[in-house]
């Protein structure tokens, strides 16, 4: 089931003003949903947490979609599980959304932190990143039910340690990919913009070992693992090429013991991003190519790519001007940027899949204490979801 994108020409077979209407007048049940999941606290590195949301989420998709023709929930371990589940509609393109349900905040969070809606914004942790994107899904299909507007063959994706890099679920994020004709990443925007493009992710752990000495009474004797340290940061930045998109960072160095110990260990974590594959070539192949300057040191190497690099592809050209046509079509003007953090859109795109990503939440802060959406805007990017969704079943 897969027979390519909607023609933008058949935006104006939706009634969007329909949808916005009826957005509007259940705003305060969306916000209900969203200050329901907002209180379920989902930290990526608590399985417990995890499980209790995760039971919450599949009853509120079971009664949003009904029954699901297909599903199957990934275990993966101490890591959140991964649910995928297809459901039936019009027509023969199949839609994926694909939405995480873990997020960065620790457990008990909330506890002076909870959800609160202040005028025309709200807060809480995770609400931008990206609890509301997945209240936003839900409520765009129910909209469409709601008017009678049709849907299409749907497969939801949640997934449960996308802030960890998606470690356990990036074979399931792939697999997703099969029998759809495009897919929703409801991440949210950059005020406002979807991001078209996003850089690709590269973690790194280096180790150096060198030889112990006593400082004063036996320097010669020792090869600071420190100073060979220093000589490879600076390789390493060199690298850096802001022009080409590509950044290097050396986020964290530990190493020796003592002052008057000749270092024999040290240990240093890097983050690279790029923007294209020949700038994820370059950079891995000069950092394999590391080399120890002393025959008594040893650099080792481990870590790589942590999801890579989503350039803005036909396909993701396709769908913004779907999302553009649908947005301007109702005095929307819908803006596109370049990310430079990463998301299982990556995933997506590297396969050749048509993404959109970003079509979640307006709003702003994610991962920080400011974290907020605003209401209004990020309701009437739920009616431009369900426009979209309606669009496939065309």
């Amino acid at each position: 089931m897969n027979s390519g994108l909607p023609s933008p020409g058949r935006a104006a077979d939706v009634d969007l003003g329909k949808v916005r209407r009826w957005l509007a007048e259940n705003t305060d049940d969306l916000l209900a949903d969203l200050a329901a999941y907002v209180s379920l606290e989902t930290p990526s590195d608590s399985k417990p947490h995890l499980d209790e949301a995760l039971r919450w989420l599949t009853d509120q998709v079971t009664a949003t979609l009904g029954p699901p023709e297909s599903s199957t929930r990934h275990d993966g371990g101490a890591l959140g599980d991964t649910l995928v589940a297809d459901f039936p509609g019009l027509g023969p393109r199949r839609l994926l959304l694909l939405c995480h349900y873990d997020t960065v905040w620790s457990a008990g969070t909330l506890a002076d932190w909870p959800y609160a809606r202040s005028g025309p914004t709200a807060t809480g942790p995770g609400i931008f990143d990206m609890k509301a994107g997945l209240i936003q899904g839900l409520w765009a299909i129910r909209a469409l039910d709601a008017v009678g507007l049709p849907r299409p063959p749907l497969r939801i994706l949640l997934n449960g340690d996308e802030e960890l890099g998606s470690i356990f679920s990036r074979p399931t994020v792939e697999a997703s990919a099969d029998g759809v004709a495009a897919a929703l990443v409801l991440e949210p925007g950059v005020h406002g913009a979807v991001k078209t493009a996003r850089k690709g992710v590269g973690i790194f752990r280096i180790e150096v070992d060198g030889v112990e000495a006593h400082a004063g009474l036996d320097p010669e004797r020792g090869v600071s693992a420190i100073d060979e340290m220093a000589r490879v940061v600076l390789r390493l930045r060199a690298l850096e090429d802001l022009g080409r998109g590509t950044s290097v960072n050396i986020g964290t160095v530990t190493g020796g013991s003592r002052t008057n110990v000749i270092a024999g260990r040290a240990r240093a974590m890097l983050d690279v991003r790029v923007t294209t594959p020949e700038e994820a070539a370059r950079i891995e192949t000069a950092v394999a190519a590391l080399r120890p300057t002393h025959e008594k040191l040893a650099v080792r190497i481990s870590g790589g790519w942590n999801r890579p690099p989503m350039p803005r592809t036909p396909g993701i050209a396709a769908m913004y001007d779907l999302a553009r046509t649908l947005a301007a079509g109702h005095g929307e003007d819908l803006d596109e940027c370049a990310a430079g953090g990463g998301s299982d859109a990556n995933f997506l795109a590297a396969l050749g899949l048509p993404v959109l990503d970003g079509i979640g939440a307006v709003g702003d802060g994610a991962h920080a204490r400011g974290e907020h959406i605003l209401v209004e805007p990020t309701i009437a990017r739920t009616a431009l979801v369900a426009g979209l969704i309606c669009l496939f079943a065309q």
